[in-house]
């Protein structure tokens, strides 16, 4: 990564790691649009590409949600992650000025996370239903659902009804299954 290139805005970057030849830059919300802005539109990064919007949910941090942005300079060859961290309340600016691609997949974070993408075109739905209620990537989503769907031979038709089992608090351990504890 070429550190001299980063010089103007970092003020605006939290954070800057490398981790398997990947840089990975953390900033927040207030900052976001103009990181991005920077690392298109700078003669040196040229990160014309933005591939994925994706978010990760931690439920136990006053910050929930990190969003994650990846980006790729055709010009170099060179990928860079730029990671936002916010709460299920504070909304993140569009960035869909700078790249149009990112009005779909602020919307599938939206779908999936619920976070919030403030002037975004068209923020609705994209892979649940419309009436559909929450949002099934956060971690204390219902594994069950809300809503089951049987067919009722008494009324000889399909029903719709909540699902009525009681969930017991998870708790989250943030190790892989196939880590074992000694």
């Amino acid at each position: 990564m070429n550190l001299a290139a980063l010089k103007p805005i970092e003020t605006a970057i939290e954070l800057l790691e490398e981790v398997n030849n990947q840089t990975i830059l953390h900033t927040s919300a207030k900052h976001l649009k103009t990181v991005v802005r920077y690392l298109k539109l700078n003669q040196k990064l040229k990160y014309e590409q933005l591939m994925d919007i994706t978010a990760v949910d931690y439920p136990s941090s006053e910050k929930r949600f990190v969003v994650v942005y990846q980006l790729l300079s055709l010009s170099t060859n060179k990928r860079i992650r730029l990671k936002v961290a916010t709460s299920a309340l504070d909304p993140l600016p569009t960035i869909t000025d700078v790249y149009s691609t990112a009005g779909w997949f602020e919307r599938e974070v939206w779908d999936m996370f619920g976070v919030f993408f403030l002037n975004n075109p068209d923020l609705r739905r994209i892979l649940t239903d419309y009436g559909f209620q929450g949002h099934p990537g956060r971690k204390d989503f219902p594994v069950t659902g809300y809503y089951q769907v049987r067919y009722d031979d008494e009324v000889k038709r399909v029903v719709t009804e909540p699902v009525e089992l009681a969930q017991q608090i998870r708790t989250f351990e943030y190790i892989g299954p196939w880590v074992q504890e000694n």
